[in-house]
């Protein structure tokens, strides 16, 4: 089972990996056809990363490298990588086969050295691999192992010597504090973004852990923790570890909206929180959008901070005079989407429009032969339109 859980965790990593790309491709985000949007692209990345024309100039006329210079592996190096994690990867099948197979009949003593002692052992090897840099490939699997034995050790040993208190929250507390700290200092020794990873990982743990001890209503606990990590995230930005600004903002903004939902569906109703919240995604993707900063983060901005706008729009107007407001407004919408050539924003409008002609005329004209001709004619209407002003723009 150890096993299994390991194996989930690397491909839920290496999905979302592979994933960023496939969502960005979906969004519109990183496909160029032209060299116009190959220079935009370069920009966003120039912006994002606080690259300077001047260390673009220097690496583009740098002479390249002979052949003679580059870093190639030799067979023995790559045969030493490769038995390096078939060794690791036997090793930790065997550990977790006789974890599963004599759990029941060890010790309290044994329980502890073969889940937290073992996790220690990795994390001694891990040190000692980014101390001398000889392996640096190893760090990473060794700092995730180590990390699941340790925490998984840490509660083993709560459990063995407090076996009657059933407070897990303090438990929690305990461990999830003595991971942030051990991360913090390797961390502070060696600068390696995975450290600070991993520490950022058990300190808001450790807050959310302490907040819910404090009787802090989870929704306040969201605010304070989204926006506290949107900070954070903002604060790492002038840092090495710039990387990690990307998600930190993902989730802290997924955090802290989560928590005002609940704010507002409790002051107002869900519709109004919905169509509240949803406008404040899309204003926050359009700022993105416009300091050309994180364009995934906008894309995705646009797509779910539409939907949820539509989605509380259209309750918020539905049996009401104003109801044919919601097409004039995601007409409106239509026009942005064309300005900002948003690809997220466009398939939540046009789904949006669509649906809302639907379900006009299944309540209005469920059994009209005129009014589907008529959409048609004006779909023709609008297609020539469009084709007249591109011909127009043309000439000009």
């Amino acid at each position: 089972m150890s096993i299994f859980l390991l194996v989930l965790i690397l491909l839920l990593i290496g999905g979302g990996i592979w994933g960023w790309p496939i969502l960005a491709g979906f969004l519109g985000l990183s496909t160029v056809h032209d060299k116009p949007g190959a220079l935009q692209h370069i920009r966003q990345l120039m912006t994002t990363y606080d690259i300077s024309p001047g260390e673009v100039d220097a690496v583009f006329n740098a002479p390249p490298l002979s052949k003679t210079s580059e870093s190639k592996r030799s067979k023995s190096e790559v045969a030493t990588t490769l038995f390096s994690y078939l060794g690791a990867i036997f090793i930790l099948a065997g550990i977790g086969t006789y974890i599963s197979t004599f759990w029941d009949s060890m010790g309290s003593v044994m329980r502890v050295v073969v889940t937290l002692g073992v996790g220690y052992i990795m994390l001694i090897v891990m040190v000692s691999a980014a101390h001398e840099n000889k392996h640096p490939r190893l760090v990473l699997p060794l700092a995730l192992f180590s990390t699941f034995f340790m925490v998984g050790g840490w509660f083993v040993f709560m459990d063995e010597v407090f076996p009657d208190t059933d407070n897990w929250r303090l438990a929690a507390l305990f461990v999830f504090g003595v991971m942030a700290i051990q991360w913090g200092l390797l961390f502070s020794k060696y600068r390696r973004t995975l450290f600070a990873f991993l520490a950022l990982v058990f300190v808001y743990g450790f807050l959310q852990v302490g907040l819910d001890l404090l009787d802090v209503s989870p929704r306040s606990a969201a605010v304070i923790l989204g926006a506290s990590l949107i900070m954070v995230a903002t604060a790492l930005e002038k840092t090495p570890q710039r990387m990690l600004c990307e998600p930190a903002l993902l989730i802290g903004v997924i955090w802290l909206n989560a928590g005002l939902f609940d704010l507002v569906a409790d002051i107002a109703a869900a519709n109004w929180a919905s169509c509240i919240i949803g406008l404040s995604l899309l204003c926050t993707a359009y700022g993105l959008h416009r300091a050309d900063r994180y364009a995934r983060l906008a894309g995705l901005g646009y797509l779910f901070g539409s939907a949820m706008f539509y989605t509380g729009l259209f309750d918020l107007l539905q049996d009401t005079s104003v109801e044919i407001l919601f097409l004039a407004i995601t007409a409106g919408v239509l026009y942005a989407c064309v300005v900002l050539q948003s690809r997220a924003l466009l398939a939540t409008t046009v789904i949006a429009m669509l649906s809302y002609i639907g379900y006009f005329s299944a309540e209005n004209f469920a059994d009209s032969l005129g009014w589907p001709i008529t959409l048609v004619l004006m779909g023709v209407a609008f297609l020539g339109v469009g084709t007249l002003a591109l011909r127009v723009r043309r000439k000009l």
